[in-house]
Protein backbone atom coordinates (compact mmCIF):
# COMPACT_ATOMS: atom_id res chain seq x y z
CA UNK A 1 0.00 0.00 0.00
CA UNK A 2 1.47 3.29 -1.01
CA UNK A 3 1.27 6.55 0.92
CA UNK A 4 -1.78 7.83 -1.42
CA UNK A 5 -3.66 4.74 -0.38
CA UNK A 6 -2.50 5.25 3.36
CA UNK A 7 -3.29 8.80 2.98
CA UNK A 8 -7.19 7.54 1.28
CA UNK A 9 -7.72 5.03 4.32
CA UNK A 10 -6.81 7.42 6.48
CA UNK A 11 -9.42 9.61 5.57
CA UNK A 12 -12.45 6.68 5.35
CA UNK A 13 -11.12 6.31 8.70
CA UNK A 14 -10.90 9.80 10.56
CA UNK A 15 -13.55 9.81 13.37
CA UNK A 16 -12.72 6.09 14.67
CA UNK A 17 -10.49 4.90 17.67
CA UNK A 18 -8.02 3.47 14.65
CA UNK A 19 -6.03 6.85 13.68
CA UNK A 20 -5.38 7.43 17.29
CA UNK A 21 -4.58 3.81 18.13
CA UNK A 22 -2.36 3.54 15.50
CA UNK A 23 -0.49 6.79 15.80
CA UNK A 24 -0.32 6.17 19.27
CA UNK A 25 1.11 2.66 18.74
CA UNK A 26 3.80 4.02 16.32
CA UNK A 27 4.76 6.14 18.31
CA UNK A 28 5.65 4.38 21.24
CA UNK A 29 7.01 1.59 18.70
CA UNK A 30 9.36 4.86 17.25
CA UNK A 31 10.65 6.45 20.41
CA UNK A 32 12.16 3.01 21.91
CA UNK A 33 13.85 2.15 19.31
CA UNK A 34 15.12 5.96 18.27
CA UNK A 35 16.05 6.36 21.74
CA UNK A 36 18.05 3.62 22.02
CA UNK A 37 19.71 4.02 18.44
CA UNK A 38 18.04 0.82 16.94
CA UNK A 39 17.93 -2.45 17.76
CA UNK A 40 14.22 -3.66 16.92
CA UNK A 41 13.24 -7.18 16.28
CA UNK A 42 10.07 -8.18 15.14
CA UNK A 43 8.61 -11.55 15.34
CA UNK A 44 5.42 -13.40 14.57
CA UNK A 45 4.16 -17.04 15.78
CA UNK A 46 5.13 -20.14 13.56
CA UNK A 47 1.93 -19.96 11.41
CA UNK A 48 2.14 -15.90 11.18
CA UNK A 49 5.47 -13.92 9.70
CA UNK A 50 5.12 -10.74 9.74
CA UNK A 51 7.30 -10.32 6.06
CA UNK A 52 5.03 -7.69 4.98
CA UNK A 53 5.39 -5.23 7.91
CA UNK A 54 9.26 -5.85 7.73
CA UNK A 55 9.54 -4.56 4.52
CA UNK A 56 7.03 -1.65 5.11
CA UNK A 57 9.35 -0.42 7.88
CA UNK A 58 12.46 -0.67 5.99
CA UNK A 59 11.13 1.16 3.54
CA UNK A 60 9.89 3.73 6.30
CA UNK A 61 13.47 3.63 7.74
CA UNK A 62 14.75 4.49 4.54
CA UNK A 63 11.87 7.19 3.75
CA UNK A 64 12.45 9.31 6.83
CA UNK A 65 16.09 9.04 7.64
CA UNK A 66 15.08 6.89 10.62
CA UNK A 67 17.54 3.71 9.98
CA UNK A 68 16.75 2.51 13.50
CA UNK A 69 13.06 1.40 12.16
CA UNK A 70 14.66 -1.02 10.00
CA UNK A 71 14.02 -4.30 11.93
CA UNK A 72 15.42 -7.32 11.81
CA UNK A 73 13.25 -9.94 11.20
CA UNK A 74 13.06 -13.36 14.11
CA UNK A 75 11.83 -16.71 12.08
CA UNK A 76 11.01 -19.60 14.04
CA UNK A 77 12.15 -21.79 11.24
CA UNK A 78 15.10 -20.47 8.86
CA UNK A 79 16.81 -22.34 6.68
CA UNK A 80 20.28 -22.51 5.91
CA UNK A 81 20.06 -21.89 2.56
CA UNK A 82 18.65 -18.50 3.38
CA UNK A 83 19.91 -15.12 2.69
CA UNK A 84 21.44 -13.47 5.93
CA UNK A 85 18.97 -11.35 6.64
CA UNK A 86 16.26 -14.52 6.47
CA UNK A 87 18.54 -16.63 8.21
CA UNK A 88 17.61 -14.97 11.60
CA UNK A 89 16.26 -17.64 14.04
CA UNK A 90 14.75 -17.29 17.53
CA UNK A 91 18.05 -17.35 19.54
CA UNK A 92 18.44 -13.65 18.83
CA UNK A 93 15.07 -13.25 21.01
CA UNK A 94 17.40 -15.46 24.20
CA UNK A 95 20.03 -12.73 23.01
CA UNK A 96 17.84 -10.08 22.94
CA UNK A 97 19.06 -7.51 26.34
CA UNK A 98 18.04 -4.02 27.49
CA UNK A 99 17.87 -1.59 24.80
CA UNK A 100 16.38 -3.40 22.54
CA UNK A 101 12.86 -3.79 21.08
CA UNK A 102 10.45 -6.90 20.26
CA UNK A 103 7.90 -6.00 18.09
CA UNK A 104 5.26 -9.19 18.23
CA UNK A 105 3.36 -9.09 15.22
CA UNK A 106 0.84 -12.08 15.24
CA UNK A 107 -3.11 -12.55 14.61
CA UNK A 108 -2.32 -15.22 17.93
CA UNK A 109 0.85 -16.52 20.25
CA UNK A 110 2.04 -19.80 20.87
CA UNK A 111 3.21 -21.31 23.91
CA UNK A 112 7.64 -21.38 22.46
CA UNK A 113 6.71 -17.58 21.49
CA UNK A 114 5.13 -16.47 24.68
CA UNK A 115 8.41 -18.37 26.60
CA UNK A 116 10.91 -16.75 24.91
CA UNK A 117 9.06 -13.09 25.02
CA UNK A 118 8.98 -13.77 28.73
CA UNK A 119 12.52 -14.70 29.04
CA UNK A 120 13.37 -11.58 26.96
CA UNK A 121 10.86 -9.16 28.97
CA UNK A 122 12.74 -10.65 32.14
CA UNK A 123 16.33 -9.06 30.07
CA UNK A 124 15.33 -6.02 30.25
CA UNK A 125 13.72 -5.82 26.49
CA UNK A 126 10.55 -3.49 25.73
CA UNK A 127 7.75 -5.37 24.50
CA UNK A 128 5.56 -4.28 22.20
CA UNK A 129 2.44 -6.98 20.81
CA UNK A 130 0.49 -6.20 17.15
CA UNK A 131 -2.63 -7.90 16.58
CA UNK A 132 -3.26 -10.13 19.16
CA UNK A 133 -6.63 -10.57 19.79
CA UNK A 134 -8.73 -10.18 23.45
CA UNK A 135 -7.92 -14.15 23.90
CA UNK A 136 -4.07 -13.16 23.98
CA UNK A 137 -4.18 -12.24 27.70
CA UNK A 138 -0.63 -13.73 28.26
CA UNK A 139 1.39 -11.85 25.76
CA UNK A 140 -0.89 -8.76 26.34
CA UNK A 141 0.25 -8.56 29.70
CA UNK A 142 4.23 -9.07 28.94
CA UNK A 143 3.92 -6.23 26.38
CA UNK A 144 4.78 -2.94 27.38
CA UNK A 145 2.14 -1.59 24.74
CA UNK A 146 -0.53 -3.35 22.44
CA UNK A 147 -2.31 -3.34 19.78
CA UNK A 148 -5.03 -5.04 19.70
CA UNK A 149 -6.75 -5.92 16.28
CA UNK A 150 -9.36 -8.14 18.00
CA UNK A 151 -11.72 -10.83 14.68
CA UNK A 152 -14.30 -9.32 13.72
CA UNK A 153 -12.91 -5.81 13.90
CA UNK A 154 -13.77 -2.80 11.21
CA UNK A 155 -9.55 -3.38 10.16
CA UNK A 156 -7.51 -6.63 9.86
CA UNK A 157 -4.16 -7.32 10.75
CA UNK A 158 -2.57 -6.17 7.29
CA UNK A 159 -4.30 -2.75 7.23
CA UNK A 160 -3.14 -2.00 10.81
CA UNK A 161 0.41 -2.70 9.81
CA UNK A 162 -0.21 -0.18 7.16
CA UNK A 163 -1.03 2.28 9.02
CA UNK A 164 1.04 1.45 12.26
CA UNK A 165 4.11 1.46 9.60
CA UNK A 166 3.18 4.81 7.94
CA UNK A 167 2.89 6.36 11.22
CA UNK A 168 6.04 5.32 12.43
CA UNK A 169 8.01 6.83 9.71
CA UNK A 170 6.40 10.78 9.79
CA UNK A 171 8.01 12.78 11.83
CA UNK A 172 5.46 14.39 13.91
CA UNK A 173 5.46 17.98 14.80
CA UNK A 174 7.10 18.44 18.59
CA UNK A 175 3.76 18.33 21.10
CA UNK A 176 2.20 22.22 22.20
CA UNK A 177 2.42 22.71 25.81
CA UNK A 178 4.18 20.74 28.18
CA UNK A 179 7.60 20.57 27.19
CA UNK A 180 10.45 17.73 28.22
CA UNK A 181 12.70 18.73 30.61
CA UNK A 182 15.69 18.32 28.04
CA UNK A 183 13.75 21.29 26.35
CA UNK A 184 13.33 23.54 29.43
CA UNK A 185 17.07 22.92 30.27
CA UNK A 186 18.17 23.40 26.62
CA UNK A 187 16.43 26.98 26.91
CA UNK A 188 17.45 28.33 30.17
CA UNK A 189 21.11 27.60 29.20
CA UNK A 190 20.47 29.84 26.36
CA UNK A 191 19.04 32.38 28.39
CA UNK A 192 21.89 32.06 30.55
CA UNK A 193 24.94 32.40 28.74
CA UNK A 194 23.17 34.54 26.24
CA UNK A 195 25.50 37.98 26.54
CA UNK A 196 23.35 40.80 28.49
CA UNK A 197 21.35 43.32 26.67
CA UNK A 198 22.99 46.68 25.46
CA UNK A 199 22.76 49.28 28.34
CA UNK A 200 21.00 52.43 26.44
Amino acid sequence: MDAVRVALLREVLAGTEWLGATRRFAAVLRGSVVSHGGGLLLVGSARYEPWHLTAHLVDEAAWSGTPELAPTLVRHHPRPSDPAHLAVGLGRIEAARRGETLLVATPAGDAPLLERVSDARRAGVTILALGVGGGEAELTALAHETLAVPDGSALDLDTVQHLVSAAAGETLPPARGRRRLRDRLSHLADRLTAPPPPAW
